[in-house]
């Protein structure tokens, strides 16, 4: 058994590592916990049944699973999904779910801030008042809001904006009755492209935000 106890502490230790990355988001923590979790708990299972070999297989399903299960694609977010899909037709706001089973808000800058600004536009107020509808029928989510820039000015620029774009939908969502403590938000500066800088069109999808919400799996 040694051997296996000796797995076992590994496993462990990057369990915490793991959820403990300064880098990481709410989410992403989550979805590292349930893997290390998993891992361990099919490490266990998989000792008893097989011995070393059984350890190591167990480890490796159980990790899987355990990551998989760090967020839930529930009917829930399918409604919450279908909501926001409704109330962007016709924006150019994207709505979809992530490869981690999250909701995802794509918003560009001409829906909802201006050049170099981080106050809300008018015509963003409607999604986000839609939005913060679905949030409170759902209060087991948790928002993830990240602010992107162009590559316009200066990083001693952008980085801020980024960072007062998430905040300024943070405080709309909160003005609207959302829980402070349901939201955290990044920013990223121009660090994180998803359109070519050199022309107008790309600079106009890259100063945008992402809003992502997560359903977690309950721990009980």
């Amino acid at each position: 058994m040694k051997p296996i106890l000796q797995s076992l502490t590994c496993i462990a230790l990057a369990v915490g590592v793991l959820s403990g990355c300064a880098n990481m988001n709410e989410t992403q923590q989550g979805t590292a916990k349930g893997a290390g979790i998993g891992a361990a708990a099919g490490a266990v299972l998989g000792a008893v049944v097989g011995g070393r070999s059984g350890a190591v297989t167990g480890a490796v399903l159980g990790g899987a699973a355990g990551a998989v299960g760090g967020n839930i694609w529930s009917k829930k977010m399918q409604d919450q999904k279908t909501a926001m899909e409704k109330a962007t037709v016709g924006t150019g706001v994207a709505v979809t779910q992530t490869s981690d089973n999250r909701l995802k808000l794509d918003i560009p800058s001409d829906v909802s801030f201006d050049v170099g600004r981080s106050a809300i536009k008018s015509n963003f107020d409607p999604i986000l008042n839609q939005f913060a509808t679905t949030l409170l029928q759902h209060p087991e989510t948790t928002i993830s809001i990240v602010g992107h820039t162009d590559s316009t000015g200066t990083e001693a620029i952008n980085n801020p904006l980024s960072f007062d774009r998430a905040n300024a939908a943070r405080d709309y969502l909160a003005g609207r009755g959302v829980a402070r403590n349901r939201i955290s938000t990044d920013g990223r500066g121009a660090r994180e492209p998803v359109a070519d800088n050199g022309t107008t069109q790309g600079r106009d999808k890259n100063r945008r935000i992402e809003i992502y919400v997560a359903e977690q799996v309950s721990s009980r």
